[in-house]
């Protein structure tokens, strides 16, 4: 097994007034060489908007985009028809493919929003974009890794056009949970939300990144009570 560690106080730092945000990978104004993704991960922002605040109409294309709230609400707009707010509890999907115009705002005048928002190089380019918005809690269960996130159209949770899969979870101290990689040549990053554990003898804190691979599963002792999220992807594109 290999591993890279990402210490939480390591990310990438912008702070906008409205927005701060943590870039785990090179984004926007915070170049690493180093930190240019994780295969075919390549952006996990940790951002936090102010109440009545947010990311007015701009365009992506040929990339998977991500957005799970972690706290308050998101409001969605796009020019291919979807109107609406994700909640705390939700999951997004955008493939924005031959491209899409879109819009986030904090969907709450006065209280703030924390998200993640997570790009994935899609394994297909020029596909129609799609939006597609999946509530979590029917198949959230505690103490396991949840998947919210697959390549299937058929799977729970939300589908995108790559080899990835996402799971999620809420562990209680002292758990020890073992995940099995679905693809043995994938690596896997594993993002702790909030909480304390340890994998393969790297001890990760609150929003501390860890980077496997060359492996076909770990486990994971749970020190405190933690909310891990755990990213599947191709290592080689």
């Amino acid at each position: 097994m290999n591993a890279i560690y990402h210490a939480a106080d390591s990310r990438g730092d912008a702070n906008h007034g409205w927005l701060k945000s943590k870039h785990t990978f090179s984004f926007a104004n915070y170049h690493n060489p180093e930190r240019m993704g994780f295969g075919a991960l390549r952006v996990i922002n940790d951002d936090f908007v102010i109440g009545g605040q947010g990311f007015g109409k701009h365009s992506h294309r040929d990339m998977e985009i991500i957005s799970i709230p972690l706290s308050g609400k998101l409001s969605h707009g796009d020019n291919i028809g979807n109107e609406g707010v994700i909640e705390t509890g939700e999951i997004q999907v955008m493939s924005a493919g031959t491209g899409i115009t879109h819009s986030e705002m904090n969907g709450d005048a006065n209280e703030p929003v924390r998200f993640l928002q997570i790009w994935v190089i899609p394994n297909v380019m020029n596909v129609t974009p799609r939006y597609q918005q999946v509530r979590m809690d029917d198949i959230m269960q505690p103490n396991e890794f949840n998947q919210v996130l697959s390549p299937n159209v058929d799977d729970a949770g939300v589908w995108i056009h790559q080899d990835a899969w996402f799971s999620m979870g809420d562990f209680d101290k002292g758990v020890t949970p073992t995940y099995q990689l679905k693809d043995p040549n994938n690596g896997v990053y594993i993002f702790v939300i909030r909480g304390k554990v340890v994998v393969n003898g790297h001890t990760l804190d609150t929003r501390d990144g860890l980077g496997i691979w060359d492996t076909s599963d770990f486990t994971m002792v749970t020190e405190e009570d933690a909310k891990v999220l755990v990213m599947e992807v191709p290592i080689t594109l």
